[in-house]
């Protein structure tokens, strides 16, 4: 299971990737078509933001499994390992609920939105809310992992079981 989630979150750190390049380089369109042939792109703008989000929500996801997010430690680190643990679990269920409810709520959001187009660029406005759900289902996963393997005594967080 370990080496499914791994790929996963690798995944979601390449497509993040490949997303930072493209906006990149039609940033880079926009300012050489505005300063140069005097045609500014339209589109640009609108793909970016769909690249934002795909940026923001694949990489919150890999961060959830890499231990990478943005987590407040502090009161895990003065307590002792068995509340530590418990501590553990409890930020694990929370994150796993709220992928759950992003996966959920992310999922009508975009079926309702999947009829509207987006100006400019006319693809389905449900696109700007698919990685949210995305990301939201794997947050779940990840989480789900996480417990999955503190309950076997495989947890490998740093800030987290074993320290004194």
């Amino acid at each position: 299971m370990d080496i499914f989630l791994d790929l996963l979150a690798r995944l979601c750190t390449l497509l993040a990737g490949v997303a930072i390049v493209t906006m990149t380089a039609i940033f880079a369109w926009l300012v050489f078509g505005r300063y140069v042939l005097n045609d500014t792109p339209t589109w640009v703008e609108q793909v970016s933001l769909l690249l934002v989000m795909v940026i923001a929500f694949l990489g919150a996801a890999a961060g959830v499994h890499n231990h990478t997010h943005l987590s407040v430690v502090l009161f895990r680190g003065m307590v002792p390992p068995n509340v530590r643990t418990v501590f553990v679990c409890i930020t694990d269920l929370l994150l796993a609920g709220f992928g759950a409810m992003m996966f959920w709520y992310g999922l009508e959001l975009t079926e309702f939105k999947w009829g509207t187009l987006i100006p400019l660029i006319q693809w389905p406005e449900g696109l700007r809310s698919l990685p949210m759900t995305i990301s939201g289902a794997l947050v779940l996963l990840f989480s789900i992992g996480h417990l999955i393997r503190l309950f076997l005594g495989e947890d490998a967080r740093q800030d987290s079981i074993d320290q004194g």
